[in-house]
């Protein structure tokens, strides 16, 4: 092993990075600088950035700026290079998250190091013949399956490339048709790398369905093949566990105006015995609003401070997860961890999730609607008030909430608090009323940057705005800013013994919200001078009132560069898999969509074992008038009426609006009720509820439409009629669609081409793929929409799909051929 001078600054740092170092020092006129470097394989520097300037005995260490592996390097500019016990400390620190610790002096001769960095070892690669041995016939599967296993050369194939991504440190994507069994082809690359390398694997999905599957099936089943047992845990969202803080605060609360029998005592009752305090243990209902004032919430957690600490839920339910080699999460918890990271909490703490090396998506065509959602910022009515009602809030002539709880213990003035917290609450009323009437009859409002720039009409609607928007959230702003200060105000006479009580860690926390907010408003002012984001509002209703609301948000633009940043940079190893990835055999729009060019993934399609020739039937109504013709719907009533009735139900009817819904499924429904044929409605039962009822009564119908187009899992003989309505084109009316539409054109390309189309043929093959299910599925998938064989761009829909048999005929004709494919 080459020995190494640690003395010396020449025997880890280069000449031109020594060179450059120099300089930033002496820019400071020789105080401390902190740089952050990387280092190369041969544990020598090779570049830098400076992260902190400080004086001439101190230098602040801002750690989000530091990964796993990274050096820090400050110079002492007294050149005596023995460290200090503050520099001791943020060494050790430094040293759990495996950043490496150096002292230079100002001239960048001498060194002393005080820990190294982190070296990864080599990992053990995946054996990939072997693992892919597993699933082929002879193997552990097929012992396991007994007399059910069927061979899957394409989840064996998928199998093997996701054994390169793990290997190679590659992007994977890879598209795997119905029936493929992706699950497998990731899990036990997964568990087996998680296992070998003593490194954590995330797998992130689109819904509850498939996490419990992965938990409850087919981890247990990968263990017994792989002959190993992977610690795994399915991490929820913080607002699924009980919070032991507040549900004494609502039990103090309401010990006044409360039934003894009432939910609340139910919850206390089970708080004394639950082991997990998840919502999802409990035996008895208890209502959203409830839950809503007891659940952990972020904006009321007081951390190490917290005097129920040592019994909380979430706090055992994340160092269960911190001993976890493979994590079961959801996308949205996943970039809620992945915005607070690139926010600056770093990428080698624990922020919601403990820190992982590898991640895989399922469901990945969901992706980028969840990282857009979480890397947006929003303002309404209801985070406002939540945030005033925890500071200060009356009920029956009593005061409760944060300031209260310092008025108690410390005997803080609360009355010009309690009049700046209500001049806040007039503010927003009197700003939402002039935004709701400033919008008219408009669900929403973009805010174009043309108007700012804008002359002749342009300047008039920039003046519209500023009066009718503007100047509202200004007084908005203003108002929430004087509360917020004058509550600083009030904790700068506290002391430092003070300081530490939980309820003043709370009011930080809230204020910090304040001024989120404040700056939200701020931001829509000045919403031209960040034109790669989306500024809008729209109308909202209360569920349970349909009192009108407006919500304020700011989108980024495209999500592109945050992913890179977010989780194609930090992971070696990313995974993407859906049923629905590519475009006739294409990545290039899901490559787009979330910043994969240049990157050059691994790709691939796997398609479905099903034999879709012999067991679908695509039927196209060659006769259908146009879709935005008045003859469109009555023609479609008749052939959805006729369909169902020779199908004897068993039927699936999915929309693309509710009013064409509503109208078809009351022009249809006296029919099949006079046939004996249940005909059930989204909207008139809770989704679960209503897609068991369909899946139990097997000559049932179901109307529905949007969330129905995927998800929605209906094997068996209670699915033989597949009807699609109408081409899933989104009605141009989304802001931020618009928004990206107009960028698009203004770099010369086609909005409809390179956006419309791509996101409708991908909800399509979503909604074509609710039919086959399992192996032994069999039926008609019924596209009434003309477009798709008379427009040029219907190839991309149907080239899209597996092949199937056809008929494209007068409905007349093709209701025949349905009979006979039915019934034969």
């Amino acid at each position: 092993m080459e020995q190494r001078d640690n003395t010396k600054a020449s025997s880890r740092i280069p000449e031109e990075i020594r060179n450059r170092m120099r300089w930033e020092i002496q820019a400071t006129q020789g105080r401390e600088v902190l740089f952050v470097c990387q280092v190369g394989d041969d544990v020598c520097i090779s570049d830098f950035v400076v992260a902190a300037r400080g004086g001439t005995s101190m230098v602040p260490a801002p750690m989000p700026h530091m990964n796993r592996g990274d050096v820090i390097i400050h110079n002492h500019p007294s050149n005596t290079l023995y460290p200090s016990n503050a520099d001791l400390s943020v060494a050790s620190e430094l040293a759990q998250r495996g950043i490496g610790s150096w002292i230079v002096d100002s001239a960048l001769e001498g060194l002393y190091v005080i820990t190294e960095p982190y070296r990864e070892p080599e990992p053990t690669l995946l054996n990939e013949q072997s693992l892919a041995g597993i699933l082929e016939p002879g193997g552990a599967l097929e012992r396991e399956a007994g007399q059910d296993y069927e061979p899957r050369e394409s989840q064996v194939a998928l199998l093997s490339m996701i054994c390169r991504g793990f290997n190679e440190d590659r992007i994977v994507v890879g598209e795997a048709g119905t029936g493929v069994g992706k699950s497998f082809a990731y899990l036990i690359p997964a568990m087996a790398w998680a296992q070998q390398n003593n490194q954590r694997v995330v797998i992130s999905t689109a819904t509850i369905n498939l996490q419990h599957q992965l938990i409850e099936k087919d981890i247990p089943t990968v263990e017994r093949l792989l002959g190993t047992k992977v610690k795994t845990v399915l991490a929820k969202g913080r607002n699924n566990y009980l919070c032991l803080n507040r549900l004494e605060e609502v039990q103090e609360e309401d010990s006044l105006f409360r039934e003894e029998d009432d939910e609340l005592n139910r919850v206390v009752e089970w708080a004394r015995v639950t082991a997990t305090g998840m919502r999802t243990d409990l035996g008895f209902y208890v209502p959203d609003a409830l839950w809503s004032r007891i659940n952990s919430d972020p904006d009321s957690c007081s951390g190490a401070r917290c005097r129920n600490r040592d019994h909380c839920f979430l706090l055992k339910a994340r160092r269960e997860a911190a001993q976890a080699q493979i994590i079961i999460t959801n996308h949205h918890l996943f970039f809620a961890d992945a915005s607070m990271r690139s926010g600056g909490m770093g990428f080698e703490s624990t922020v919601i999730l403990p820190p992982f090396s590898r991640v895989i998506f399922d469901e990945a065509h969901t992706i980028e609607g969840s990282a857009t959602s979480y890397f947006s910022r929003t303002l309404s009515r209801f985070t406002l008030h939540k945030y005033l009602t925890m500071l200060l809030r009356r009920k029956q002539g009593r005061s409760f909430g944060l300031i209260q709880a310092l008025r108690s213990f410390l005997g803080l003035e609360v009355n010009q608090a309690e009049a700046l917290i209500e001049g806040v609450r007039e503010a927003l009323g009197s700003t939402e009323a002039a935004i709701l009437q400033f919008l008219g009859e408009q669900s929403s409002l973009r805010l174009h940057p043309a108007l700012a720039q804008g002359e002749g009409r342009f300047s008039q609607e920039y003046r519209d705005l500023s009066q009718g928007i503007f100047g509202p959230l200004r007084g908005l702003q203003k108002a929430i800013l004087e509360l917020a200060d004058h509550v600083v105000q009030e904790l700068k006479q506290l002391s430092e013994e003070d300081l530490e009580l939980p309820q003043v860690h709370d009011v930080k926390i809230i204020l910090r919200r304040l001024e989120d907010a404040a700056a939200v408003c701020q931001d829509f002012q000045q919403y031209e001078q960040e034109p790669d984001r989306v500024f809008w509002i729209d109308k909202n209703r209360v569920p349970t009132t349909g009192e009108r609301f407006i919500r304020l948000t700011i989108t980024p633009l495209d999500i592109r560069t945050m992913m890179r940043e977010t989780v194609f940079e930090p992971y070696p190893t990313v995974i993407m898999t859906s049923a629905t990835l590519s475009i006739k055999g294409s990545f290039q729009y899901f490559d787009n969509q979330v910043g994969l060019q240049g990157l050059e993934p691994l790709q691939a399609v796997f398609p479905s074992p099903f034999d879709y020739r012999q067991q679908v039937m695509l039927g196209i109504p060659a006769d259908a008038p146009p879709p935005q013709s008045p003859a469109y719907n009555p023609f479609l009533v008749n052939l959805i009426r006729e369909a169902v009735l020779i199908s004897e139900g068993k039927a699936l009817i999915l929309f693309t609006s509710y009013a064409m819904l509503n109208e078809v499924f009351a022009a249809v429904k006296p029919a099949l009720d006079e046939a004996g044929i249940p005909v059930f409605r989204q909207g008139d039962d809770d989704k679960t509820r209503l897609l068991r009822t369909f899946r139990d009564d097997v000559s049932s119908v179901l109307f529905a439409t949007d969330s129905f187009w995927e998800g929605v899992d209906t094997p068996g003989s209670s699915l033989e009629l597949l009807i699609l309505c109408r081409l899933p084109f989104r009605v141009p009316t989304d802001p931020v669609v618009i928004a990206r539409a107009e960028a698009i054109e203004a770099r010369g390309g086609n909005a409809f081409i390179e956006l419309s189309i791509p996101e409708a043929v991908m909800k399509f093959k979503q909604g074509f793929g609710r039919l086959m299910r399992r192996a032994s599925d069999r039926g008609i998938v019924l596209v009434t929409d003309p477009r798709i064989i008379q427009k040029s761009y219907g190839s991309m829909f149907t080239g899209s799909l597996p092949e199937t048999r056809r008929s494209i005929k007068e409905s007349r004709l093709l209701l025949k051929d349905i009979e006979s494919f039915l019934y034969s």
